[in-house]
């Protein structure tokens, strides 16, 4: 049996990489521009490499108290789909919208890590918030937005979306088209009554972005909560921070069990707690908005 090559192909946004992984037989990390973007294994694809898009996992499994009951899922940022694999292996029978504006890289994905048959995942080559003001409303459970681009600062332009995983300081920030009221009203007309919006967001002390994105995703949604590593929170470094807002109450105990067991623990925190971590940070608009800060050289590594 021939052994898999690495795969090198130049995408919309820049140069992708397939490399398998050498201690699992259908492994595969994708990187974009030499950066960690997603992790696949093809055999197993419950097996999630990376912390954050563990703690999206977590969201997703504490949903339903029936953790086998099928849902429906949006996803802003593809990458290699390794969230809506893990989805359709979890919750068998779930409907789920995968969209990546990444034309080529989405291509290439789908030609060399196939999804499975009836997976349930259907895929779309689009701009992620154009797609979610067309979709229909009250049709999904959680919308996972993991919309990441690079940005022109001297302009303050939104590059592409893309990818589920870890990214170079040149496209690790969130678009600020993603970060407005405009975009939380969006999201929250096509959730469900108890649905979830999850937001990986990447940022670092004085934390103003993430700040803005409570006082923001607060005007419209009444619970909300925060998943990220102690020494993230802490200030300590910059570093992935998921941000849950939902119009019902959050199972904070079962989240907060599943992240503190991870290999590299987390907290959730809401209620009082996240009321003074957002402080005086007032919700931004569509005019106003901005995009998150440009991370530290070195900020990301695979989990």
């Amino acid at each position: 049996m021939d052994e898999p090559v690495p795969v090198t192909r130049p995408i919309d946004y820049g140069t992708a990489k397939l490399m398998p992984d050498v201690d699992r037989a259908r492994a595969w990390l994708l990187t974009v521009d030499g950066a960690p973007q997603s992790y696949v294994d093809l055999d197993a694809p419950a097996h999630l490499e990376f912390e954050y898009v563990r703690r999206l996992a977590h969201v997703v499994d504490v949903h339903t108290a029936d953790a086998d009951a099928p849902l429906d899922v949006v996803h802003l940022g593809g990458g290699a789909l390794t969230l809506p694999r893990y989805v359709s292996a979890t919750r068998p029978g779930s409907r789920q919208h995968a969209v990546e504006a990444d034309r080529r890289l989405l291509a290439l994905v789908l030609a060399e890590l196939p999804l499975p048959d009836g997976s349930g995942i259907e895929t779309y080559a689009m701009d992620a918030r154009d797609w979610i003001e067309q979709a229909p409303a009250d049709s999904a459970d959680i919308i996972v937005a993991d919309v990441f681009g690079g940005m022109d600062a001297s302009e303050g332009t939104d590059g592409p979306e893309s990818a589920d995983g870890p990214r170079s300081s040149r496209s690790a920030r969130v678009p600020a088209r993603f970060t407005s009221v405009e975009y939380a009203r969006a999201a929250a007309r096509v959730l469900r009554p108890g649905g979830v919006h999850a937001a990986n967001l990447a940022d670092g002390t004085p934390f103003a972005f993430v700040r803005s994105q409570l006082a923001t995703f607060a005007t419209v949604f009444t619970e909300l909560a925060l998943i990220a590593e102690p020494a993230v929170l802490r200030g300590r470094r910059f570093g992935n921070v998921v941000l849950l807002a939902s119009d019902a109450p959050l199972d904070i105990a079962a989240l907060t069990r599943r992240v503190s067991a991870d290999p590299f623990p987390a907290r959730v925190e809401h209620g009082s707690a996240l009321t003074r971590f957002t402080g005086a940070a007032a919700p931004v608009t569509d005019r106003d908005a901005q995009g998150s800060p440009e991370p530290p050289d070195g900020s990301f590594g695979i989990g």
